[in-house]
């Protein structure tokens, strides 16, 4: 199996991609130009020196008075043989009857060519002679008094032609070879200085150090790469805010255990010195309160945790019946409330009141509120927990006349471990905490006034009849006024 580093190795990088892109284009069309060039320039260059030999054949036959009536097949005709320096290459002929005999010239180049209608055109054709190539012109001479037929071949080596070819050539084919040398050139520069914002961030990341979670600055990358960097700064920012959340919650959990394990250790070491059965009994009986407000403590911060950013997400919410959910919670209160002689009281909605949720999430939300709620009432008074349904959505609230909270106080009994002084109850000050992160999660609306008449303590909870989307990780909706019941 193929490791990480050999797998990369076969995947081009975005550089020679794209010169692959752009250049693959242009060396195609350089080599269909060059193809198209030398099939043109071939044409072109064949044209006059087949214009040429045809008049040098024809002048031949002049002198030779084809077809004349006074043939002078003997003569000695002066034709160039390739001496010399301006005309290097060699032409020879060939006069022949009508069966192909050879009469005259300096080579046997006869051929029996078909004859119709008293004449034929010159015939040009290519061949080779002692391995040089020849350019090749046939010519018929027909004479009607004596009813002879003379037949002219002349071949011509193509030395010259081919010099003009290759110089041709050369001039179109090696400018335009420097032209895609400069253009690679000038792309592999272009994409240097265009890829440098990329890494330069390389640098940048590959520098940091395993804590740094900063966003990247993305404002002289190229704008194509810009949703990149804006969805690695997202990640980024999650991974910030779950890290934050994370050690948070140790700092919290260690600093809150703190004190009922020291409880317990002091507990455990007296009942242990002492042999008074009183003394003892009272340890033990320490002991377990101990225990429970530990058991509680962990409950709470456990229930922090699933309900905070990066807990839990929102994908298992489903339909939930608050009127339901709101009085099986009370139901479960009832006996607290007795003990105290509070009159814990239900009024549900007359009509469906529906949230989309999570039941256990909401469960924790509302036994906390009716806890708190039974603390901090005195003896005598009443809870009420009612659900209503709005044209907006659904409203669950919890509603005391206790002695209420001070407006200075409203903002920040939602804070962890927040609790107000004076009151004479023992406890966390996890449980607002809570509340505050479980209506986050549902996209509700937390609220908290004063009770009827001004006394006591109302806080309220609105739900959205359809959530929106999630909010980004810098929407905060504990940094809103209207969180807190502000404007």
């Amino acid at each position: 199996m193929a490791s990480p580093a050999e797998s990369g190795a076969d995947v081009l990088s975005l550089r020679i991609h794209l010169i692959n892109w752009l250049l693959t284009p242009l060396f195609v069309l350089w080599l269909f130009s060059t193809i198209a060039g030398y099939v043109a320039t071939l044409n072109y260059a064949n044209k006059p020196y087949d214009q040429v030999l045809l008049q040098r054949a024809q002048a031949v036959a002049e002198q030779l008075r084809l077809g004349g009536g006074r043939e002078r097949l003997e003569i000695d005709l002066k034709l160039p043989d390739g001496s010399s320096p301006t005309s290097p290459d060699k032409v020879f002929y060939t006069v022949s009857d009508r069966e192909g005999k050879k009469l005259a010239g300096n080579a046997n180049l006869g051929r029996p060519l078909a004859y119709r209608g008293g004449k034929i055109n010159p015939l040009f054709s290519n061949g080779e002679r002692d391995g040089a190539k020849t350019r090749n012109v046939s010519m018929v001479f027909y004479n009607p008094d004596s009813k002879k037929l003379y037949q002219l071949h002349m071949s011509e080596t193509i030395q010259q032609r081919q010099a003009l070819i290759r110089g041709i050539l050369a001039n179109i084919v090696i400018p335009q070879l420097l032209l895609i040398l400069i253009a690679v050139a000038a792309v592999w520069y272009a994409l240097k200085q265009g890829l440098a914002p990329l890494e330069r961030l390389r640098r940048e990341v590959k520098n940091r150090s395993r804590d740094d979670l900063s966003q990247l600055d993305g404002s002289l990358a190229p704008e194509e790469v810009r949703p990149l960097i804006d969805a690695v700064n997202n990640l980024l920012e999650r991974l910030q805010q779950a890290m934050q959340a994370q050690k948070r919650f140790v700092a919290d959990a260690a600093h809150q255990l703190r004190t009922p394990i020291a409880g317990l250790k002091t507990q455990s070491e007296l009942a242990l010195r002492t042999t008074d059965p009183e003394q003892k009994q009272q340890a033990l009986e320490h002991i377990l309160t101990s225990t429970q407000h530990g058991i509680r403590l962990v409950n709470q911060l456990m229930a922090l945790a699933r309900n905070e950013p990066g807990g839990q997400g929102s994908e298992n919410f489903v339909a939930i019946n608050l009127n339901q959910l709101a009085q099986e919670c009370t139901a479960g209160w009832i006996s607290a409330a007795l003990e105290k002689n509070i009159d814990l009281g239900f009024d549900g909605a007359p009509a469906a009141a529906e949230a989309m949720g999570d039941a256990s999430s909401l469960i924790e939300m509302l036994n906390n509120l009716i806890d708190n709620a039974i603390r901090y009432t005195p003896a005598s008074g009443h809870i009420t927990v009612s659900v209503n349904a709005t044209a907006q959505g659904s409203v669950l609230s919890v509603e005391d006349n206790g002695p209420g909270i001070d407006p200075q106080h409203r903002e920040r009994v939602f804070e962890r471990f927040y609790r107000v002084l004076g009151t004479g109850q023992s406890g966390s000050g996890l449980g607002l905490a809570i509340v505050a992160e479980v209506s986050k999660r549902h996209h509700a609306t937390l609220r908290l006034d004063a009770g009827s008449g001004g006394k006591g303590t109302v806080i309220s909870i609105r739900f959205p009849r359809r959530p929106p989307p999630a909010p980004t990780i810098a929407d905060d909706p504990r940094k809103s006024p209207a969180f807190y019941g502000g404007a």
